[in-house]
C-alpha cells in the first residue's frame, strides 16, 4: 500500500531531466513539515532557479543588444580619441589597463582593436609572446596579478556552524516543546521551589540543546562534503604555454597575457583574443543565447569565456579575466538553484510526510489538559515522525561521494549514485575505457609491404625497404595532418601532445627519422579539418614549397581506403588501385584487426592551386600511402571487473568506433562478447526498423564503428522500450546527446572533452572500467543502506507511538517522558543515520540482481524484520509495563521510577539490537564486520552509554534490579 502511495505521489521524479512541474508536484504533497528548511535544504530552490534563468535571459538580450549597438555606432565613428595609458599600468610595465581590454572584448570593439595595434599590439602591450607566453619570474607575476586581478569568480560565502545552529532550532515540534519547559520551569519553581522544581524543566530544555547540536554538528560536516566536491567539479585544466615550454594549468590560474590552446570540445577558460587556428566554431549559447555557432578567426576574434569549441581548434590570448569577463559578470547576478532532488529522497519524504499527517490528527487535541501530557504527545510526534529519512539519503550520498573521490570517481549529480546502483545495462568504449590508452605503432603496411615496426631499429628497416620519395610524403602526412604537437617540456626534452592515437603516430614519424618542427616549416597549413567520431577522419590542405597544394587524409582504414583510387606501389610509383591491391589491403586490416589492433589508413592527393580554403577537404580521390596497426593493451583488472557486473546482473556492451574485428578481439578478451552475443557495425544498426531492433538489441553485446547517433539510439532504445537502466561512458564532443539522454553519463576524466564532462552524471577520472564496476558497487551500497536505516527507523516509530499511545489510553500514563524520548529521538535521527548510512560496501553486493527501474524500495523482507521486530520489542515493553514490578519485586515510593528506567533502558538497548539487526536484512550473522564501520561502533557504544545519561540514579537502579 505505501509503494503504491509513493509511486502515485511521489513517483514522477526521475533521476535525472525531471520537469519543473514534477518537482513542484511533490512539495506540495509534502504540506506538513516540522522543519522546512531543513528537510528542504538538499532540494533543487525553484525560485531561485527561475529567477536565474529571468536574470539569464535579460543578460543575453542585453549583451546581443549591446554588440549590435557598438558595432552600428562605430560604422559612424570616424576616429577615435587616443588612449592614455593609467600610471599604476605603466609602472607595473604594461601599455593597457585591464578595463580598456574588458570594453574591446565586450564590445567586439574591431577598430578599437585596430588602434591598439591588432592583436599583435595587445600582445606587446601585455607584455607577452606568442612563441613563448609570459614570464612568470617573481615580480613581473606578481605586478601582472595585481593590475589584472586573478581567474576566479565570486562565490557565495560558506556558512558557518552557528547557521546550521540556528537553522535546527526552527523545527516546529521543539518550539513547543521550548515554550513547554519554559512553562515546566514557571509551574514547577513556583510550586516547589528551586532546584527541585526546575528538574523537568531544565531536563527538557537540555535534551532540545543537545539534539540541536547533535543535528547542526551533522549537517555543517555535510554542507563541507558537499564543498569540497564541488570545488573538485570545477578543477579544469588547459595547455598553456608560458616561460616558452607548454605545460597543463588550471583555468583558475590564467592570467591576461597567456597563450591558451584549445581544441574541439574545450571551454573557453577566459575572455581573449584568436591568434592563429583552423575551422573554429564556438558555441555561445550559455552566455549570448545564439544556438547557431559563430566562426571565429581573424576577422572576428573574440573569444568569451565560458563558451564552448564545438569545432576546430586555435591559440588565444587572454585578455580578461575573473569577474571582469563577460561570464564572470552573468555569474555576479545569479544565484544558484541547486541540483534536482533524487527519487528516493522524494519517496523518503513521502513516507515522512505520509507518517506526519497520519500523528496530527490525533496529537495535539487528546492530552491538552496537562502540561506534561500535552509535552509527551508533542515529543511522541518528535519521534514518529521520520524526519531524518530525506536526510539520511543525503548523508548515505555525501559520504559515498566522498569514498568514490577516493576510487577515482566524482559525482557531479547526487542521483547519479544512487541510480548507479539499479543500472542494468553499461554502454562502454573500448578505447582508453577498457584498454590503456597507452597506444604505439606495432604494425604497419606501407607502399604495399608489412612490417613490425614496434622498436626504433624495425622503423629504421622499414625505411630502408620503401623508396626516399615514399618516405617524404609518409613524414609530411604524419607531422602536417595531426591534431598533436612535439614540444620541449621544462628539463628542454621534447613531449608529444595530444590524443593516444596522434601520440602513436607521431612517435613513429620520430622513429622514421622525421622532424615534426622541420616538414611544418617546410609547408604552409591551408585549410584543416579536424577529426570528428561522425565523419571518422581528418584532413589538411597545405602550400608545398615548390609551389602547388596537396591534401593529406587519415581514418578509419575501410573509409579511407575506400576514398582512394591510387597507391604507393613497392618501387615508390603511384599505380592505379586494382582488385589485388585492394584484396591485399583489406586483407592486411582484417589481420592487423583479429590481432586486436586499431587501423588507420593514411592518404593523399594534389588539390592544385585552384583549391580555396573556403572549400571542404575533397573526400575521394586520393592516393593510399599505407595502413599503421596501432596496439592499445587491455587494462589489468578489466575481464574480472567484466564478470563481476555479469554475476551482479549488468549487461556490459561495447560501443565503440574502431573496426568490427578490432572491437570482436578486445571484447572477447575482456569477456564482453559471448557465443549467445551479437556483433553489428553502426550503419547495418541504423538501416534496421524498430520490429527488427525489438529482436536484436538484447542479443547486441559489441557495436562497431558507430556513430554518436547510433550510441545515442542503442540507449533511447534500452531505456524507453526496453525499460534498462542504462549507464553510457562517452569522452568527445559528440557523445554529449547519449551521455545526456542515459540514466547514468559517465564522462572521461582524462580523455573527455570539458563538453563531454558537463553533460555526465559522474567523471571517471581514471578512465578506467573497472571505476565503473566499482561506482556501480558503490551504487548499491548507498540504496541498501538507506533500506537498512528506513527499517530501523520505521521499527522506531512504529514502537515508540504504539507503546506511549496505548499506555497513555489504557493507565493514563506514559512510561517514556519527553526527554527520554528527545534522546531516543536523537539516536535515532541523527547518529542512527550516521551508523548505518556509511556501511562500507561488500563484495557480496555484486553478486544479487539489480532492484531495476520499477523495484519497490521498501521490500517484503523489510515489512518482515519491521514487523517482527516491532512486535518483539512490544511484547517486552508491554511485558514490563504490565507485570514489570511483580517479575523484580519491586515497592516502595520509588518503584515507579524505578520501572519506568527499566523501562526506558530496555527501549534503548532494543534498538541498540535493532540497529545491530538491521545492518544485515536477509542473513543471520549480523555482526560480520562490524569493527570495520567505526561510526557504527561509536554510535552503538553511544546509544549503550545514553542509557544511564536521563536519569542520574540509572546506574544505581539498574545495579538495584540486577542483584536483586
Amino acid at each position: 500500500m505505501m509503494d503504491s502511495y509513493l509511486k502515485e505521489n511521489f513517483g514522477e521524479v526521475q533521476a535525472k531531466n525531471s520537469s519543473d512541474e514534477a518537482l513542484q508536484r511533490w512539495r506540495r504533497a509534502c504540506w506538513l513539515v516540522k522543519n522546512r528548511k531543513r528537510r528542504f535544504r538538499f532540494t533543487a530552490n525553484l525560485n531561485k532557479r527561475s529567477e536565474a534563468d529571468d536574470i539569464r535571459r535579460t543578460f543575453k538580450g542585453n549583451f546581443r543588444v549591446a554588440v549590435i549597438v557598438s558595432q552600428a555606432a562605430l560604422q559612424f565613428i570616424q576616429g577615435l580619441s587616443d588612449y592614455k595609458v593609467p600610471e599604476d599600468v605603466k609602472a607595473a610595465g604594461f601599455q593597457i589597463c585591464a578595463e580598456e581590454l574588458g570594453s574591446i572584448i565586450e564590445g567586439h570593439d574591431v577598430k578599437k582593436l585596430r588602434s591598439h595595434g591588432g592583436v599583435e599590439g595587445i600582445v606587446d602591450k601585455l607584455g607577452t609572446s606568442v612563441t613563448n607566453g609570459i614570464s612568470t619570474s617573481r615580480d613581473l607575476y606578481i605586478r601582472r596579478k595585481e593590475i589584472f586581478g586573478i581567474n576566479k569568480f565570486a562565490e557565495s560565502p560558506t556558512r558557518g556552524f552557528w547557521f546550521f545552529v540556528l537553522e535546527a532550532l526552527q523545527d516546529m515540534t521543539l518550539m513547543i516543546l521550548a515554550v513547554c519547559a519554559f512553562v515546566s520551569l514557571i509551574v514547577g519553581i513556583m510550586m516547589e521551589g528551586w532546584p527541585k522544581g526546575a528538574h523537568d524543566g531544565l531536563g527538557i530544555v537540555a535534551s532540545i540543546l543537545l539534539v540541536v547540536l547533535v543535528t547542526a554538528t551533522s549537517d555543517y560536516k555535510q554542507s563541507l562534503q558537499f564543498k569540497d566536491l564541488d570545488a573538485e567539479k570545477k578543477k579544469i585544466a588547459v595547455q598553456v604555454t608560458r616561460n616558452g615550454y607548454r605545460q597543463k594549468l588550471s583555468i583558475y590560474d590564467l592570467l591576461p597575457g597567456d597563450i591558451v590552446h584549445l581544441n574541439i570540445g574545450d571551454q573557453v577558460p577566459a575572455d581573449g583574443l584568436f591568434i592563429t587556428g583552423y575551422s573554429l566554431l564556438i558555441n555561445e549559447s550559455s552566455l549570448t543565447g545564439e544556438s547557431e555557432p559563430i566562426h571565429v578567426g581573424i576577422g572576428n576574434p573574440f573569444l568569451l569565456s565560458g563558451t564552448k569549441v564545438q569545432d576546430g581548434s586555435c591559440k588565444m590570448l587572454v585578455t580578461t579575466v575573473g569577474m571582469r569577463t563577460q561570464w564572470g559578470k552573468l555569474m555576479a547576478t545569479l544565484s544558484e538553484g541547486g541540483d534536482d532532488e533524487t527519487p528516493l529522497q522524494v519517496k523518503l519524504n513521502g513516507v515522512a510526510t505520509l507518517i506526519e499527517g497520519s500523528h496530527w490528527s490525533w496529537s495535539g487535541d487528546d492530552a491538552m489538559e496537562l502540561l506534561e501530557f500535552f509535552a509527551v504527545a508533542v515529543t511522541i510526534v518528535v519521534v514518529a515522525v521520520p524526519e531524518g529519512l530525506p536526510l539520511a539519503v543525503t548523508l548515505s550520498l555525501a559520504f559515498a561521494m566522498k569514498k568514490m573521490m577516493n576510487d577515482k570517481a566524482l559525482v557531479r549529480h547526487l542521483a547519479a549514485c544512487e541510480t548507479m546502483g539499479s543500472s542494468t545495462t553499461i554502454c562502454s568504449d573500448k578505447t582508453g575505457t577498457l584498454t590503456t590508452n597507452h597506444m604505439t605503432v606495432v604494425k604497419a603496411c606501407i607502399c604495399l609491404k608489412s612490417k613490425e615496426v614496434s622498436s626504433p631499429e624495425a622503423a629504421l628497416g622499414l625505411c630502408s625497404e620503401i623508396s626516399n620519395s615514399a618516405r617524404r610524403i609518409l613524414l609530411q602526412s604524419i607531422f602536417t595532418n595531426t591534431g598533436g604537437e612535439v614540444v620541449n617540456s621544462e628539463d628542454k626534452k621534447y613531449e608529444i601532445l595530444g590524443t593516444p592515437t596522434e601520440t602513436a603516430i607521431l612517435e613513429f614519424g620520430l622513429k622514421l627519422g622525421g622532424g615534426f618542427h622541420e616538414e611544418r616549416e617546410k609547408s604552409t597549413i591551408i585549410k584543416v579539418e579536424p577529426f570528428n567520431s561522425l565523419k571518422k577522419r581528418m584532413g589538411v590542405v597545405i602550400e608545398l614549397p615548390e609551389g602547388g597544394r596537396r591534401a593529406h587524409c587519415k581514418g578509419a582504414s575501410e573509409i579511407i581506403l575506400a576514398a582512394c583510387d591510387k597507391v604507393i606501389d613497392a618501387n615508390g610509383d603511384v599505380v592505379l588501385l586494382d582488385d589485388s591491391s585492394v584484396n591485399y589491403l583489406k586483407k592486411t586490416i582484417e589481420q592487423f584487426a583479429n590481432e586486436a589492433l586499431r587501423t588507420l589508413c593514411l592518404a593523399y592527393m594534389e588539390v592544385g592551386n585552384e583549391f580555396s580554403p573556403e572549400n571542404a577537404i575533397p573526400t575521394e580521390g586520393y592516393t593510399c600511402i599505407g595502413i599503421v596497426g596501432i596496439k592499445d593493451p587491455i587494462r589489468p583488472g578489466v575481464k574480472e571487473s567484466v564478470a563481476i557486473c555479469r554475476s551482479a546482473g549488468i549487461v556490459v556492451r561495447m560501443v565503440t568506433g574502431d573496426n568490427i574485428n578490432t572491437a570482436k578481439a578486445i571484447a572477447r578478451e575482456c569477456g564482453i562478447l559471448t557465443d549467445d552475443g551479437i556483433a553489428i557495425e553502426g550503419p547495418m544498426f541504423r538501416e534496421k526498423s524498430d520490429e527488427e531492433l525489438l529482436e536484436l538489441i538484447p542479443q547486441i553485446q559489441v557495436m562497431a564503428r558507430s556513430s554518436p547517433l547510433d550510441k545515442h539510439k542503442l540507449v533511447k532504445h534500452l531505456k524507453n522500450t526496453f525499460g534498462e537502466v542504462v549507464a553510457v561512458t562517452g569522452d568527445g564532443t559528440n557523445d554529449a546527446p547519449a551521455l545526456h539522454e542515459a540514466d547514468i553519463g559517465l564522462a572521461m576524466g582524462i580523455a573527455g572533452t570539458e563538453v563531454a564532462k558537463e553533460s555526465a552524471d559522474v567523471i571517471i577520472l581514471d578512465d578506467n572500467f573497472s571505476t565503473i564496476a566499482t561506482v556501480a558497487k558503490w551504487g548499491r551500497s548507498v540504496y541498501i543502506n538507506i533500506q537498512k536505516f528506513v527499517q530501523f527507523q520505521l521499527t522506531v516509530n512504529v514502537v515508540a507511538l504504539i507503546v506511549n499511545f496505548s499506555s497513555a489510553c489504557l493507565t493514563g500514563s506514559a512510561p517514556l517522558t519527553a526527554v527520554q524520548l528527545l534522546w531516543v529521538n536523537m539516536i535515532m535521527d541523527t547518529l542512527g543515520a550516521l551508523a548505518l548510512a556509511t556501511e562500507p560496501p561488500t563484495d557480496d553486493l555484486m553478486k544479487r540482481p539489480p532492484v531495476g527501474r520499477k523495484g519497490n524500495f521498501i521490500s517484503n523482507v523489510m515489512w518482515r524484520n519491521i514487523l517482527g521486530q516491532s512486535l518483539y520489542q512490544f511484547v517486552i515493553i508491554w511485558y514490563l509495563q504490565t507485570k514489570g514490578k511483580e517479575a523484580f519485586h519491586l515497592t516502595g515510593p520509588d518503584s515507579n521510577l524505578i520501572l519506568n528506567t527499566i523501562i526506558f533502558n530496555s527501549f534503548v538497548f532494543c534498538q541498540v539490537f535493532n540497529e545491530i539487526s538491521s545492518r544485515e536484512m536477509e542473513k543471520i550473522n549480523v555482526f560480520k564486520g562490524i569493527l570495520k564501520n567505526y561510526h557504527f561502533t561509536w554510535v552503538s557504544g553511544h546509544a549503550n552509554c545514553s542509557c544511564f545519561e536521563d536519569d542520574p540514579r540509572g546506574i544505581g537502579i539498574m545495579f538495584k534490579v540486577i542483584y536483586a
